[in-house]
């Protein structure tokens, strides 16, 4: 037994500790704009993208109510999409917003159309039902629902962070709770950029607006994105950073560059180059606006850290690195399969994922179903299960293989951080079998404050 002061000592030492922890935890508090590059139907017309807003020190009881982030929970993602239940926005823990998933150990490593959809239908039963409810035969509905979960599959999202307060975070979250959550939704003067525009303007009042040249008076996301960028260089004070959260790597369309309405226009050969011909004058104004606002020199990439959702952020993996990996590779493919020289192994692993069915292990991680012969096999495809399951370990070499050709060639590399690529890396040596002399046992290139993350 203590003696009852040093007790007491003992007492008021513990309920410090927990002050200053508290305290730690409040001061890294943030709002983060979500840049979202367009794909598929809509990155083909119009090149603006999606924003959303991320805060670090608001939860939510429901997608509906907001609350203070208890310990060790990781805020939520506000955003407007039209037709979700008709309401006006709808808040998604960080994790499932980005991957659909609840961990990020859980995120599969190469994600195709079925796969995603299938992690957007069972979040959304297991969350989200009340809002957005199955249709009368039981099958999952149309609509934009899906867009709230899982949005790294479809896109490359940018992420500005600036600091912000608890008294902030307080009166945001007594504000959202009290007002209408209706949906007036309108593509020119109330779509999601002005979503994103308002929540930040709440917490620093007036710093954002639309433009009313360079993209004709319509909020846009990267319009929103340069306003609060400059807002941050007059206000050094407060901290800011920027990230780049990578789409994740599969069969999924590329998304593609975010652009304003004026810079959409003048570098689509679909629209400037018949403005040309049918009327020069106009052609011409719209590429005076934009030199004029300089629409193109915004880089929403620049000087940004990786996201890594089981951590701080990373630095981008160097192109020496890069290409440390690329040349590594190339070599264990050539060694593993000599007769099939330049083997296109995420091709043939997206043919063999197509026919497979999805699903869940006991651990809620995600499998797929495969037929191995006679058998069917269940395998892991997320880092944490990948080595775990009773698939041959032909199959699961095939799958990092193709994770890390995919992760490691054209625009997905900007997105690559150290961490993630040493991780698939590792991985991928522990699937050699012992003895296989067809394959040699290669080091990893030399990649400094690498992290594991092994199942």
């Amino acid at each position: 037994m203590f003696p009852r002061h040093i007790q007491t000592m003992r007492r008021v030492f513990n309920k410090l500790a927990l002050m200053v922890l508290a305290c730690a935890s409040l001061a890294s508090a943030s709002a983060t704009l979500l840049l979202e590059e367009p794909y598929g139907g809509m990155g083909f017309f119009t090149a603006t993208g999606h924003a959303a807003v991320y805060l670090s020190g608001v939860c939510a009881d429901t997608p509906l109510v907001l609350r203070h982030c208890a310990a060790g929970e990781t805020g939520v993602v506000l955003s407007r999409y039209d037709g979700v239940g008709g309401y006006d926005w709808v808040a998604i823990p960080l994790i499932p917003y980005l991957y659909a998933v609840e961990r990020p150990e859980d995120v599969p490593l190469f994600a195709n159309a079925k796969m995603a959809a299938f992690l957007r239908d069972r979040y959304r039963r297991k969350y989200l039902e009340d809002i957005v409810p199955d249709v009368k035969n039981g099958e999952k509905p149309g609509g934009n629902w899906y867009q709230l979960i899982g949005s790294s599959y479809d896109r490359t999202i940018y992420g500005f962070d600036i600091e912000t307060t608890p008294e902030q975070d307080d009166a945001l979250i007594r504000k959202y709770n009290t007002s209408p959550n209706q949906s007036h939704f309108h593509l020119a003067t109330r779509n999601c950029a002005d979503f994103a525009k308002d929540v930040l303007n709440f917490y620093y009042p007036k710093s954002l607006h639309r433009s009313l040249v360079g993209d004709v008076g319509i909020t846009t996301p990267k319009q929103i994105a340069k306003m609060l960028t400059k807002f941050s260089t007059r206000h050094s004070e407060l901290r800011f950073s920027r990230l780049i959260i990578s789409q994740v790597p599969g069969t999924m369309p590329r998304s593609s560059n975010v652009h304003g309405v004026v810079e959409s226009f003048f570098t689509s050969k679909k629209y400037i180059v018949p403005s040309v011909v049918v009327s020069p004058i106009f052609a011409g104004c719209v590429a005076a606006v934009y030199v004029g606002t300089g629409a193109g020199r915004f880089e929403p990439a620049h000087n940004a850290m990786v996201f890594v959702g089981s951590g701080d952020p990373e630095r981008r993996l160097g192109a020496e690195d890069r290409r440390a990996y690329q040349q590594q590779l190339k070599h264990f493919l050539a060694d593993a399969y000599p007769e099939k020289s330049g083997r296109k192994v995420a091709k043939l692993w997206a043919r063999l994922q197509s026919k497979a069915r999805t699903g869940v292990d006991e651990h809620g991680r995600p499998i797929l179903e495969v037929r191995v012969g006679e058998s069917l096999v269940q395998m892991g495809v997320s880092a944490g299960n990948v080595l775990s399951g009773g698939a041959p370990q032909e199959m699961e070499r095939q799958l990092l293989e193709a994770r890390l050709q995919s992760e490691l060639s054209g625009r997905s590399a900007q997105g690559l951080s150290e961490a993630e690529v040493a991780r698939d890396w590792d991985l991928l040596q522990k699937t050699m079998a012992e003895g296989d002399s067809r394959v040699s046992v290669r080091r990893a290139p030399r990649v400094e404050n690498v992290r594991g993350n092994q199942p």
